[in-house]
């Protein structure tokens, strides 16, 4: 059976998300970066949350586990890399271990470069990816901490799932982002499209995702690293992917 989805804002400009297995009627929440709405958005829907599945250790994707934990006994999954950071964590995960969430089965991925432990969740059955801060609509996240060659390589793991795979990360980026994509990738067509897209979509008071990774592959430039003509544009066509992505990820840190 398919899985719900909820989509709702939380902070000054994350993505929150509650997820349902409709065969079991069990609730999580991806990653909790604000108590408020959450409850909320449990509360408009009559969901009940069961379950908190974690990416990352950064304070706007974690501050809500203990108050929830508080107040129902939830379960936590999270990264097995960063345990020692997360508090509340009853299960631990790490790249090639899977969740089964009710009936629907999360493969994890990993995913550092963020941070060095990040994870995403991925259903194959759903073609539904919680990126989190790993992969964002145009963009990727800031390289907090890893190098730029496991960052890369994890962003290949993305980039090999089915192109149909609906990507939900975790910030409202996507127009900053696609104003720096557009100063190294100019003369991309599907950039523009999207650009523009999300220009309406903000404009008509609606999110920027979910986005299709076939539109990301296309458009994102952090994606393209192992593209030749990106390559080109930057100076280093002898150089390997992950030295491309590198320079697209310091332009985009002085942009």
């Amino acid at each position: 059976m398919p899985l719900e989805i909820a989509v709702f804002p939380a902070l000054s400009d994350n993505f929150g998300y509650l997820i349902r297995d409709e065969a079991s009627g069990r609730v999580a929440a991806i990653d909790a970066p604000e108590e408020a709405p959450i409850l909320a958005e449990l509360e408009r829907r009559g969901w009940e949350l069961t379950d908190i599945l974690i990416t990352h250790h950064h304070a706007d994707h974690t501050d809500a586990i203990a108050p929830l934990k508080q107040r129902s006994s939830v379960h936590v999954t999270g990264p097995r890399a960063e345990a020692d950071k997360i508090e509340g964590l009853d299960t631990l995960v790490a790249g090639g271990d899977h969740v089964m969430f009710g009936e629907t089965r999360f493969d994890v991925i990993d995913v550092p470069g963020h941070t060095l432990g990040h994870i995403a969740f991925h259903s194959a059955a759903d073609k539904t990816l919680f990126s989190a801060d790993a992969l964002f609509s145009l963009g990727v996240g800031r390289m907090f901490e890893g190098d730029y060659k496991s960052m890369w390589e994890g962003l290949e793991r993305l980039k090999a799932l089915d192109p149909q795979t609906l990507i939900y990360c975790g910030h409202e980026y996507t127009l900053a982002n696609a104003k720096f994509a557009l100063s190294v990738d100019p003369d991309n067509a599907s950039l523009k499209a999207r650009a523009d897209e999300a220009k309406r979509q903000i404009d008509r008071g609606e999110a920027t995702i979910p986005v299709l990774l076939a539109d990301e592959l296309a458009a994102n430039p952090f994606l393209r690293a192992d593209e030749p003509s990106l390559a080109k544009a930057l100076g280093l066509e002898d150089a390997p992917a992950w030295q491309v992505f590198g320079a697209v990820r310091k332009a985009k840190d002085d942009f």
